[in-house]
């Protein structure tokens, strides 16, 4: 009887492609020496990457590692849950919840400005006393192993929205930390608190920050964001946030 090894190398690498990866590290690779080195190709995983549609935003670019590029690709996605108040303040932890608390509104809402994406229902927003809001991110549990962290050490790109109210004066501040296997802060971006004047424009600002060569060790990512109105009135007249998110690793077409 003819065995699977019997076939040209080239007609392996393409049932392999089609194999999903883990499948192909756990359970293919151990098999032989014939599989573990077809499956060690660069060419295999560039393969994958290709069928996939993960490839480099500017095609061409050098890619260290296929195999490395291609579980970062498969991995990526916003790791902040709930990140546009859809589910309320589910996910989230209420660290300060000041004056009348925090609230949801459906956008444009009181704050009247559509947001640049339409995707985009709603917002949180922040009232006359400090409301701070936070969520840790496991990383392990979202798939990203110790080793793929600490050797690899994929950009972290981190970025959140925020808007005043026209009528009213406010500041919104950010807080992200890579924390290690001890919460030991192993990375930090806090910018300054940005203060909107009253009769303000109000439109939507995006933060974005890049965490890139940081050490080895990061096991959690904390995110805290929010506000106060600085006219301290009733109510809800503080800054308005929503679609917060945290990716790893590189950006596609």
């Amino acid at each position: 009887m003819a065995s699977i090894n019997e076939l040209p190398s080239n007609i392996l690498l393409e049932l392999f492609s089609l194999i999903p990866a883990r499948e192909l590290l756990l359970h293919c690779r151990p098999v032989c020496s014939l599989w573990r080195d077809l499956i060690d190709l660069v060419s295999l995983w560039k393969l994958k990457c290709q069928r996939e549609g993960f490839m480099p935003k500017k095609w061409g670019q050098p890619v260290s590692d296929w195999k490395v590029f291609y579980f970062l690709c498969s991995l990526r996605r916003n790791l902040i849950r709930n990140p546009c108040a859809e589910e309320g303040f589910e996910f989230w932890t209420l660290d300060v919840n000041g004056g009348d608390e925090w609230k949801v509104e459906d956008l444009p809402g009181d704050h009247r400005r559509v947001f640049p994406n339409s995707h985009v229902k709603k917002y949180f927003v922040t009232s006359y006393y400090t409301c701070l809001k936070s969520q840790l991110v496991d990383l392990k549990a979202e798939g990203y192993w110790e080793e793929l962290m600490d050797r690899t050490r994929p950009d972290i790109v981190v970025k959140d929205w925020f808007a005043a109210r026209q009528d009213c004066g406010c500041k919104y501040q950010v807080c992200v930390q890579l924390l290690s296997s001890g919460h030991v802060p192993l990375g930090t971006f806090q910018p300054d608190p940005v203060a909107i004047q009253q009769w303000s424009d109000a439109k939507w600002r995006e933060v974005s920050h890049t965490f890139s060569n940081y050490p080895p060790g990061v096991r959690y990512i904390w995110f805290q964001h929010g506000g106060v109105d600085t006219h301290y009135w009733a109510g809800w007249y503080g800054p308005r946030v929503t679609n917060s998110s945290i990716t790893i690793g590189p950006e596609l077409t």
